[in-house]
């Protein structure tokens, strides 16, 4: 079945160009890869792909893109009739792709009006083999959205984009895998807009080694460091210049993706951090709102 196999990267449009540039390069661990038309691109050292971070100045804070992967063309051609047929606006059909990086693919909102790319064939980018202790992102680990109807988001991309539900926490949270990886998606109720993008780190110890170098520059953690139930990853939440969360997390679980089986987890507070020591909490995190870019092309 042709279906999404990864996350790409995630397209912002903030107010403060220059304080977020920084905060990515010099204090989150990214590696700035390009500047063309407008945008400034930041690749993961850990990963091949050409970038996981796209930004442009704009006059509202908002999400311009979340970029998925699909393995060949024809997955994307087939993703795009099961998307056209699920009635989503299509923003452009699939096609030869001509921001950094190319490939081949197509764009969508999703039925609550956040931006979607589906894509194929992009260019690789230059990867290293990460040491511990250097305390930088491998990759995207995963994405968590709000929406009016998670219900209904959930099924979209379970339904249409080939997603699996790994687990619930209670009713109000879903995890969603693509691949090997307990959940690359989540979603939680509330207005549409993005909650936050989390990326691995090599180990619990480039952690806490990330924290420890955001601590120095005086960026204060918002949440953690702690351990969740679902998935069993560690987590530590910041938040950029412009309002964006961010999060740092490691040894998320691997799961079968065939045939893992899901379970709902009772919230509680030894559930949503195991270790229970950690500051702050979800109430610390950015207040959802909606998207300022809800069902407004942006960006190439």
């Amino acid at each position: 079945m042709s279906r999404v196999t990864e996350i790409r990267y995630v397209g912002y449009g903030v107010p403060d160009l220059e304080a977020e540039r920084a905060f990515y390069r010099d204090d989150w661990g990214l590696r700035e890869a390009a500047e063309r038309d407008g945008m400034i691109y930041f690749a993961a050292e850990g990963s091949d792909e050409p970038f996981v971070v796209r930004l442009r100045a704009s006059d509202d804070k908002r999400i311009d893109v979340i970029a998925l992967a699909a393995d060949t063309r024809a997955d994307v051609d087939k993703l795009h009739g099961k998307v056209a047929s699920a009635a989503c606006r299509i923003v452009f059909e699939p096609q030869e792709l001509n921001g950094f990086g190319g490939g081949y693919g197509f764009r969508f909102f999703s039925p609550d009006g956040l931006p979607f790319e589906i894509s194929s064939d992009v260019e690789r980018g230059t990867a290293r083999t990460l040491e511990r202790w250097e305390g930088i992102p491998q990759k995207i680990s995963h994405i968590v959205m709000h929406s009016p109807d998670h219900h209904a988001a959930v099924k979209f991309f379970t339904d249409v984009l080939g997603f699996k539900l790994s687990d619930w926490l209670g009713d109000f949270m879903a995890f969603l895998r693509c691949n090997a990886a307990h959940h690359r998606i989540a979603f939680l109720p509330g207005p549409p807009c993005l909650n936050h993008v989390a990326y691995d780190m090599l180990s619990v110890d480039d952690m806490m080694r990330g924290v420890s170098r955001l601590k120095k520059r005086d960026i204060d953690i918002r949440w953690g460091p702690g351990r969740h139930t679902a998935g069993n990853n560690t987590f530590s939440y910041f938040v950029t210049p412009n309002g964006f969360a961010v999060e740092y997390t490691s040894e998320l679980e691997d799961v079968d993706f065939e045939s893992h089986e899901a379970k709902v987890h009772t919230p509680g507070p030894q559930v949503m951090d195991q270790w229970g020591i950690g500051v702050g909490g979800p109430q610390t995190m950015p207040h959802p709102e909606p998207d300022a870019g809800l069902f407004q092309p942006a960006g190439a």
